[in-house]
């Protein structure tokens, strides 16, 4: 252990912490050389190209009767005279403030998103009168084809039926404004899954969060009249152009596009947009919002000077990103989030609408989405981390229907493959499925019996009540039915194949099993026994606190004891943890012999079984195979909870170094897409996890961090715990520590 230094600093909260401004002094080439700018349910690429200025917009649960994720459209705003982008020009992302400014010198054009209604702002300010023209583009004026490889962004995948397009939005112009949405049919994607997965008596009572659905919103601003459409095309894409041109210059315009979404008629679409246009107050709005911010960056915060500078400011604008959708009603896609730009800027052969991302719009993709939100604990973001699990409370129905239907018994059955309406995605679950196969699995090599991911979020809605005292009450039940559909599933499972239910320990048996996509057919995998053993045991610990039911205390007690142990294996003579008792074949390249690690903490930093651990780390073959940093790789973070410093620093530093794009926390496309919100979010927990970890009662603070690095954090860790310390000149100092009794825990390692 190091010599702690209790540094007594009486220093406004607010000096340490605030995000550095990213500030280019050049326009850009195209859309993916774009800047994030965004706030409550709102994601805006902003970019200067050709002197005029651009920007995507996109909301959070905008998803069209394919399960596409759509854009609202794109903007163009153009000044006469001209933006100089040759002199005196930048464009500046005001980080804590979630705005973005763009000047000459003498314009400004600030552009924001209303963190608490779904409104952008766009206002101009110039030293001389000015002409402004805004352009609508908008490439679903039509109906769309999908090809077959573009159909990866729908629900089908690549099982798309002939003939599916994406439909037409309706845009309505008026004299001084353009109203514009895209309406769902009430038959969608979801129909045909309910049918495929042979649900359709069912149907009635199923969530459907697609039927319907109308999103879209209305532009309209001081000073402006219509003035026409016309036909462009933007890097591949044809589009229509509708036209708003200011009626006279000004030194002063202003420009809002309100959005909204709702489920039922047009009408009633209107008036929820109309209240939405007269609740507007500009200046009153603006400062919420920015404040709303400040309060974000007054949370936490991760600082880090020289060789620690670049990953910590990285770790900041990702933290950003996430921080643009933290009150949307749907969580965060791992596949871009809501900064996608065009597609052909990530891969060149892809020249498809801007709409288009790898992997879906409605499909949430379990062993990505996790690695959004774990870091929200730490970085004390639990309102960000509602939209996720009330994810799992919205489907949790239709989840265990699908138990109800197949086998006849209780718990709810998540995939990991998992549609916003809670059933399996579609090309996924099989389009050419052998006659006979159980309807409840998915025929797929890669998503056979994965169903073990929805545990980890369990657990987030269990630390998020630690960590933050988050009313966790309306999670219970889905976390009751998560537990509840493995014991009954493999009970179900060994009745059928035998006369016992339990092992001669007395233990459930979980086979047919899945080690995450990677060890399949596997015996009692290690990922799910942790996962099962971990979260019993803290809901138990959770209701006993609440004073809940006896009989429900004393059922989960029971629970947790027949769930089967980790099991382990020799390697070169080496104690090291294994994926499971056995497995048939492996598939991917997931080392899930460390999911004891890191996300379940059985193993680590100041416990008795770290070497144990570290051995599986140095010696199991399948972990040195697997090691990596891209996408949802986890290497950086094993590294960091075993408390390896210099493995640390190597797959932190090439985890978080800056992307390949103009903004430098648009890593990807990885495994997934560009920008790679699973790439950040790993990024995030795995330097969280060299500055911080607890076990038990112990706060182990700078576990994995160099010495030669100087940092300053503020985290957040359990019992409503937050700590803020700096490692400087190779010297710990504790700043300050909530609550004050709370010091006495803290060590460094």
């Amino acid at each position: 252990m190091r010599k702690l230094f209790l540094l007594l600093l009486f220093i406004p909260l607010f000096v340490w912490g605030l995000p550095a401004d990213v500030v280019w002094h050049s326009q850009s080439r195209n859309s993916s050389e774009s800047m994030p700018v965004g706030g409550g349910s709102i994601g805006m690429n902003v970019w200067v190209e050709n002197g005029d200025i651009y920007f995507y917009l996109s909301r959070s649960g905008s998803f069209d009767e394919n399960n596409t994720l759509l854009k609202q459209g794109r903007f163009r705003i153009r000044l006469t005279p001209n933006l100089n982008t040759t002199h005196n020009f930048s464009q500046r992302l005001v980080v804590n403030a979630g705005y973005a400014v763009i000047s000459d010198g003498n314009i400004s054009v600030k552009l924001w998103a209303d963190v608490f209604k779904p409104v952008v702002h766009v206002s101009i300010d110039s030293k001389k009168a000015v002409a402004v023209e805004y352009e609508y583009h908008n490439w679903r004026y039509r109906n769309r084809e999908i090809g077959k490889k573009e159909s990866f962004q729908t629900s089908y995948k690549f099982g798309v039926p002939s003939g599916v397009v994406t439909s037409h939005d309706v845009i309505t112009p008026s004299d001084c404004g353009i109203t514009f949405f895209h309406q769902n049919p009430d038959t969608t994607v979801f129909d045909a899954t309910v049918a495929q997965q042979h649900l359709l008596p069912y149907k009635s009572e199923m969530y459907n969060p697609l039927k319907n659905l109308i999103f879209g919103g209305k532009i309209f601003g001081n000073n402006i009249k219509y003035s026409g459409t016309c036909d462009g095309v933007y890097d591949n894409t044809d589009y229509r152009s509708y036209n708003l041109r200011s009626r006279s210059a000004s030194k002063h315009h202003e420009l809002c596009i309100a959005l909204t979404d709702n489920q039922g008629t047009v009408a009633e679409w209107n008036n929820k947009l109309e209240g939405i246009i007269k609740a507007i107050d500009v200046s009153r709005d603006s400062k919420s919002s920015v404040t709303w911010w400040h309060k974000w960056w007054q949370r936490s915060y991760i600082e880090g000077e020289g060789e620690a500078e670049e990953i910590t400011r990285n770790y900041t604008l990702f933290r950003y990103m996430m921080g643009c959708n933290a009150l949307g009603e749907w969580p965060t896609k791992f596949n871009g989030g809501l900064f996608c730009f065009d597609p052909s800027y990530v891969k060149s052969d892809f020249a498809f609408t801007p709409d288009y991302r790898r992997w879906g719009g409605g499909t949430h993709t379990a062993q990505n989405q996790r690695l959004l939100y774990w870091p929200m604990l730490k970085s004390g973001d639990y309102d960000a981390m509602k939209s996720q699990l009330d994810f799992y409370v919205r489907i949790l129905h239709n989840a265990e229907l699908r138990s109800r239907v197949y086998w006849h018994h209780g718990g709810a059955a998540f995939t990991e493959q998992l549609e916003n309406f809670g059933l399996p995605e579609y090309d996924e679950y099989g389009t050419k499925r052998p006659e006979g196969f159980d309807s409840g699995l998915e025929y797929n090599a890669w998503l056979e019996y994965t169903w073990d991911t929805v545990l980890e979020f369990c657990q987030m809605a269990l630390d998020a009540h630690s960590y933050g005292g988050v009313d966790i009450s309306k999670y219970v039940p889905w976390i009751e039915s998560s537990l509840d559909f493995f014991e009954q599933h493999y009970r179900y499972v060994a009745s059928r194949n035998g006369r016992k239910q339990l092992d001669d320990d007395g233990h459930l048996v979980i086979y047919p099993g899945s080690g995450a996509e990677t060890f399949k057919m596997a015996y009692n995998p290690t990922s799910t026994v942790c996962g099962l053993k971990t979260v019993t045991d803290y809901l138990v610990k959770y209701l006993s606190s609440i004073g809940a039911d006896s009989t429900t205390i004393a059922h989960y007690k029971t629970m947790s004891s027949i769930w089967p142990d980790i099991s382990y294996r020799y390697v070169d003579g080496h104690k090291v943890i294994s994926p499971a008792v056995v497995w048939a074949r492996v598939n991917n390249t997931e080392p899930t012999m460390l999911y004891p690690v890191f996300p379940w903490r059985m193993f680590g930093v100041g416990r008795d079984s770290l070497s144990v651990a570290v051995d599986t780390w140095k010696y199991d073959p399948y972990v040195n195979k697997f090691n990596g940093y891209a996408g949802w790789e986890q290497t950086n973070i094993w590294a960091a909870c075993l408390g390896l410093t210099d493995e640390a620093v190597k797959w932190n530093t090439l985890k978080l170094k800056s992307g390949p794009h103009r903004f430098p926390a648009f890593w990807g496309p990885g495994h997934d897409w560009t920008p790679d919100h699973n790439w950040g979010g790993s990024g995030m927990i795995g330097i969280q996890e060299m500055l911080l970890q607890e076990v038990g009662d112990k706060i182990i603070i700078f576990p994995a961090w160099p010495k030669s690095w100087n940092v300053k954090f503020k985290l957040h860790c359990s019992r409503g715990t937050i700590v803020e310390a700096e490692m400087k000149q190779g010297k710990a100092h504790i700043i300050s520590v909530y609550p004050k009794n709370r010091i006495k825990d803290i060590t460094v390692q």
